[in-house]
């Protein structure tokens, strides 16, 4: 055991050693100028380049600013709308308005939630089936109406042809008033239904 604790003491001064050789070139570096440009003929670089290309591989190191490379100097997504921002919006909107809806803050009211009708539902569902019945009973309404006209013109005619010999005033006259009176009965009734659909 005591071999493992020489080896790891020998190591680590070893790797103090290094440490401090290291700590010490770095001390030895002197500033670059940024007016002293390398001429042409000078072949040799300065020190302080060799020990930096020497010691560090360049991938994470910055050479320029002597520090580790921050990756891009602008994010590639700037400027552009992505869907972390779209959703952080639709977010804040929603804090904002259940703050709203909090601040007022009113008692509910079961009216409005339960349906002013019990069938509601059933009427909503034969709507669709009723629209063909309404066609078919309006020209039904439309049929009596006329079948009452026709009568009432027989019955004045066997009228007009006993006392008076046809006549056409009469006529016209009495037609004008079946088709009032049918008028007259298709508006109670659809004041039936209006009345019906709202009680």
């Amino acid at each position: 055991m005591s071999s493992n604790h020489a080896s790891l003491d020998a190591a680590a001064t070893d790797r103090k050693a290094r440490l401090a050789k290291l700590a010490a070139l770095k001390r030895k570096q002197p500033e670059p100028e940024p007016d002293t440009e390398p001429t042409a003929g000078d072949e040799t670089e300065p020190a302080t380049s060799d020990v930096t290309r020497k010691y560090l591989s360049g991938r994470n190191y910055d050479a320029e600013t002597r520090g580790p490379k921050l990756g891009f100097d602008a994010a590639p997504i700037e400027g552009q709308l992505t869907l972390e921002a779209q959703a952080a919006e639709i977010a804040k909107a929603t804090a904002e308005q259940a703050q709203k809806d909090e601040a007022v803050d009113q008692p509910i009211d079961l009216f409005k939630l339960q349906p002013k009708k019990p069938n509601w539902d059933l009427k909503r569902d034969l709507d669709e089936k009723m629209s063909i019945l309404d066609v078919r009973t309006q020209n039904a309404i439309a049929r009596l109406v006329r079948q009452r006209i026709e009568d009432a013109q027989r019955a004045a005619q066997a009228k007009g042809t006993g006392s008076n010999g046809g006549g056409h005033g009469e006529e016209v006259g009495i037609e004008g008033e079946m088709l009032v009176e049918g008028i007259h009965v298709r508006e109670r009734e659809e004041e039936r239904e209006l009345e019906d659909e709202t009680a």
